[in-house]
């Protein structure tokens, strides 16, 4: 049943779904890490105060979607792969963990590990060949930058900065990405373990029953996603931020290392940590969102596959 069809449209969906709703604190954390002069409130206030402020907060809506839409399709889809694989490799080990119907998730159940090599190679692997729309989408958000459509942003980088400018910031976003997507896999499997054996406990005690609910499977899969979409963003945030510096002024931050010399003695460590808070409620909800929406359609679709079967072996047997 597991077939990456299967797992790349629900990371579409799931993508999809949480680009389009959460754009706009996408575009004011860009706007704040653009410039240390730039508040949240006062980024806010612009914006509203100017027009179309509704479309304004939406700007950069496509390649925002398209990034998301079709990074997370590649992330789930190749972390699933990576996981199913790492888990036959393990077959017979004590560090493989299986879980039955009291564990919310459907997904391979590895060690920590495993959680973070998977969870790091696959988001480095679909942050790479979705970096040029990431680029895109950071000027399209950016108010340094006014773009009427992808086609004369994608012929304006071209043009001065030549294919090299569609991969500024890689490294940064790596460096970002990588540790974030283990850090990541490792705290929600971390959670989704323990909240799912404290919820059985309390469902046995109530004599409900000895498999969760999928609504409670939906719950403890979208507390466990805010969660480690928190402590995440939090360790990760000033490789973020250089990143954007980069993207935004190639000319003036040169690479990673240049970046990350120049912020500090021109406007210190906080600069580092600029649009943390809505980084953070940003990454936790989006996080959340797709992991949630994500699990359940994988969950629905090999609940359907299982009635198939059945059926099927009933009308042979008939």
């Amino acid at each position: 049943m597991h077939t990456r069809p299967v797992h790349f449209f629900a990371g579409l969906s799931s993508g999809v779904l949480s680009a389009v709703l959460l754009q706009p604190a996408d575009l004011l954390k860009t706007r704040v890490q653009q410039s240390r002069s730039n508040t949240l409130y006062s980024t806010i206030k612009s914006i509203a105060n100017g027009p179309n402020p509704i479309r304004q907060f939406w700007r950069g809506t496509l390649p925002s979607t398209l990034r998301t839409g079709f990074g997370s399709a590649i992330y789930f889809s190749s972390l699933n792969a990576l996981r199913r694989r790492a888990s036959l490799i393990a077959a017979g080990r004590t560090d493989v963990v299986v879980r039955g119907g009291e564990h919310s998730s459907s997904l391979p159940k590895l060690s920590n590990t495993a959680n973070l090599a998977t969870g790091a190679f696959a988001r480095t692997w679909a942050g790479f060949v979705m970096m040029p729309i990431t680029v895109l989408k950071v000027r399209y958000e950016s108010s340094l930058y006014s773009y009427n459509s992808l086609f004369t942003a994608s012929r304006d980088i071209f043009r001065t900065e030549g294919l090299k400018g569609f991969f500024a910031g890689f490294g940064a976003t790596a460096v970002r990405d990588a540790p974030y997507a283990g850090l990541y896999v490792l705290f929600y499997e971390q959670s989704k373990r323990k909240l799912s054996s404290l919820a059985t406990k309390i469902e046995e005690t109530s004599g409900t029953s000895t498999k969760l609910s999928s609504s409670t499977s939906a719950g403890i899969n979208f507390i466990s996603g805010i969660a480690a979409a928190g402590l995440g963003t939090t360790l990760t945030n000033p490789f973020d931020a250089i990143k954007t510096r980069i993207q935004l002024m190639p000319d003036r931050y040169g690479n990673m290392v240049h970046a990350a010399k120049k912020m500090l003695a021109e406007e210190g460590t906080r600069s580092l940590f600029d649009g943390l808070g809505i980084r953070i409620a940003r990454k936790a909800m989006s996080s959340a969102l797709a992991w949630t929406v994500y699990e359940e359609l994988i969950r629905r679709a090999e609940r359907e596959w299982k009635e198939v079967v059945e059926e099927e072996k009933d009308v042979r047997v008939g």
